[in-house]
Formats: C-alpha cells, structure tokens, sequence
C-alpha cells in the first residue's frame, strides 16, 4: 500500500504528518534540521518502508533557504520527493474550513496527495544549480549598483550636475573623471593642460590630444558655468568619489562573475547554442542558462512559458471578459531579461538577420498593428519556442530554418 509523508518546513524545524492511500492516519511528529534529527527522520522513512513494503512518497513545500536542509537530505539518500509551491499548495489543501497551523499544514498536505497529481522534483546537475546561485549574485549586484548610481546622482546635483551632460554615465571615463573632479572649484584651479593630462589618465583608449582637449576645454567650460549648492571642502564631494569608486568595483566583480560563467560553460550545448543566435552575447547567454537551468525538464515550450509567467491569464464570467493578460507569476528575473533581450535585438537589428526581429515588426504593421509590450512579450514567446527545440536538439541557429522551427 502506498503511504505519504508531508512536511511544514519552518526555520530550524519541520512537523511531519504520515498517510496512507486510503487517508488513514499514521502517524505525526517534529524533528529538527540537525544530524539527530536527519537519523531520527530517515528511521520513520526505513519504519514506513518495513511496514507497508514500499516506500513512502514524499511531499514538502519549497520554503527557501528553510527547506534546503531537508532536500539535501533526501537527494543524499536517493529519497524521490515532490517540492510544491507554496501557491499551488494553498490552491490543493484549502477548504470552506481551515484552522491554519504548522500541524494541519503538515496533514493538510499529506491528505492531498493522493487527490492531486504532483510530479517529482527534477535534480540538475551541479553546473545548472552554480550557474543560478552566480546569475542571482550578479542581480545582486546591479541591485547594489543602482543604488549607489541613485546616490551619486544625487549628490552631482548638487556639486556639478553638468559633469553628467559631458559624459556618458556608463562609462569608466565618467567615474574616473567624477572621483578627480567632483565639484567645478577643482577644475578651475587647474590649467587645461593638467586637466587634459588628467583626462588621459583616466581611460585606456588611445584619444588623440585634439580630442582630450575638446574635452578639457568642455569641463572648464561647464565648470566656469555651474553653480554648486556646496563647497569644495565639502564632505558630500568625498562621498561622491567614494560612491564612483564603488560603483566600478562593482562593475568589475560583474564582469569577472560573467567570464567565470562563460568558462564554466565551454563546451555546452545550450551556450553555444545561445552564442549563435543574433543579439545575445557571452552575457546574456550566461544568465539565460543560470536561471533557465536545464531544458529538459520541462515537457513542452507552454510548460516553459508557465515558468517565466508568459502563459495568458484570461477571466471570463458570464458578459463579463477581461482582457487577456500575461500570469506574471513566474521568474520575473528571467521575463524583464528576456524582455530587455528583444529590445536589445530591435536596437541592433541591422547586424544580422533575425527573425525574431523580423516577427516583431510584422506585429508592429497592418493588420496587427499591436503596442510594443503586447509585441515584445510575443517574441518572447516565439524566442523560447526557437530556443527549446534547438537547445534540446543541439543545434545551431539558422535564420532560414528558425522560421519553421519557431
């Protein structure tokens, strides 16, 4: 006979709950996510298992960093196990009446699962699951990075604000330049040539002196022009160097994150696969593995599209239809990637035939004639569909072919 056991994971603990098929119950205990209590709950599995000769289906809700313990438990000891959202979980044990404790969760969950169809959770390989933790951390990063870029801002305004309209505010140069000269006074107490040999100083491109004095001339200029809101001595100008300073270490730990995951990623499928495509760099192809993982998971391009949240979420009820939108419920990291990906293809559609572009721009013309969004979440859809089919069949992108594929 086949029996359940189900897990409420909280921090440090889990509550355990044991059923048959039949929904009898066996029994309910705690243990805690220590070596002892990993003994403890693998003696209740090889229990279940003596008794009813099989053993027992296991089911636990994901709860993050909580539930890590328990499935490294489970994959070290070969235990099959089925992780559910949280979502889909509060979707299967609900009920007109419903005391809400850890103990009924845990009995809640294990009454279910013989009523639902849950499928095992898929174990990647420990390249897929590096590739995630390092595409995360590079989020982070940008995360960091923003801020820091908010605060910076900030503070030009109020030193030189015109320093930003001289140079691009991506640019090594510009926070080089910002960390020597953060208010117009340094600037003004300098000659142009030490303030074009400066200027030298600060890039690793081979500008020609007429250049670098076009520049030179530029900052004086604007210096000359600005009214700052405070002085040079300032403490906020030190905080402008300080923010550019971290601002550029961040930008190199993002590019050294990004050359760990292209060398780890030589010689894969998937990443040659990506590289091929027109619009995608060693960047995007890198983040695009670490959180789409591996392909084979998923048993069709809708399953896929579930998991990013592209899938449609339609209403309808009697006269009353909503428009159909896009579920949003699934890795939003990955959709604004993708999205800004299609974006990044429209800008640089001159270099290489695309048809993803070539897609976007039919929807964009008569008869369709469809908003930006609606059009760019379509080539999204069309881009997934083009990606599955050649990733899990190893090959190369074609533009002639990628038509038909996708």
């Amino acid at each position: 006979m086949k029996t359940v056991i189900a897990f409420d994971v909280s921090k440090g603990k889990s509550i355990i709950a044991a059923y048959d098929e039949l929904g009898y119950f066996i029994f309910e205990e705690q243990f805690t996510h220590s070596r002892s209590g990993f003994v403890f709950l693998e003696e209740k599995i090889k229990f279940l298992t003596k008794k009813y000769e099989q053993t027992p289906e296991i089911v636990l809700e994901a709860t993050g960093v909580y539930s890590r313990a328990i499935e490294r438990f489970l994959q070290d000891h070969e235990y099959r196990y089925c992780l559910v959202n949280p979502l889909e979980a509060n979707y299967q044990t609900k009920s007109l009446r419903r005391n809400k404790t850890d103990k009924s969760d845990a009995h809640e969950l294990a009454k279910s699962h013989f009523k639902v169809e849950r499928r095992e959770k898929f174990h990647q390989d420990d390249y897929y699951e590096n590739m995630r933790v390092m595409s995360r951390h590079y989020n982070d990063i940008g995360e960091e990075k923003s801020f820091y870029k908010n605060k910076l801002h900030a503070l030009l305004q109020l030193s030189f604000p015109e320093i930003e309209v001289i140079f691009k505010l991506k640019s090594t140069l510009f926070y080089n330049i910002i960390q020597i000269f953060p208010h117009p006074d340094t600037i003004l107490n300098s000659s142009k040539t030490i303030v074009r040999n400066r200027l030298k100083k600060c890039t690793n491109k081979n500008y020609s002196l007429k250049k670098l004095d076009e520049r030179a001339i530029q900052l004086i200029e604007a210096a000359y022009e600005s009214y700052p809101a405070i002085d040079a001595d300032d403490y906020q100008c030190e905080l402008i160097k300080k923010y550019a300073r971290k601002i550029l270490d961040l930008n190199r730990e993002q590019i050294q994150i990004i050359d760990e995951m292209a060398t780890m990623s030589e010689g894969k499928r998937e990443f040659q696969v990506l590289l091929s495509i027109p619009g995608i760099q060693k960047n995007t192809a890198c983040r695009l593995i670490g959180e789409l993982g591996n392909l084979s998971r998923f048993k069709n391009n809708k399953q896929l599209n579930a998991f990013i949240g592209i899938d449609i979420a339609r209403y309808q009820s009697g006269n009353i239809q909503y428009k159909d939108r896009i579920n949003k419920r699934g890795n939003r990291r990955l959709r604004s990637m993708l999205f800004f990906m299609i974006v990044s293809m429209l800008a640089t559609k001159g270099k290489g035939s695309n048809h993803i572009v070539d897609y976007y721009y039919k929807l964009k013309g008569q008869p369709y004639n469809k908003h930006h969004k609606v059009a760019v979440i379509a080539c999204i859809n069309k881009f997934l569909r083009m990606a599955y089919h050649l990733i899990l069949h190893g090959q190369l992108y074609n533009y002639e072919k990628a038509t038909n594929v996708a």
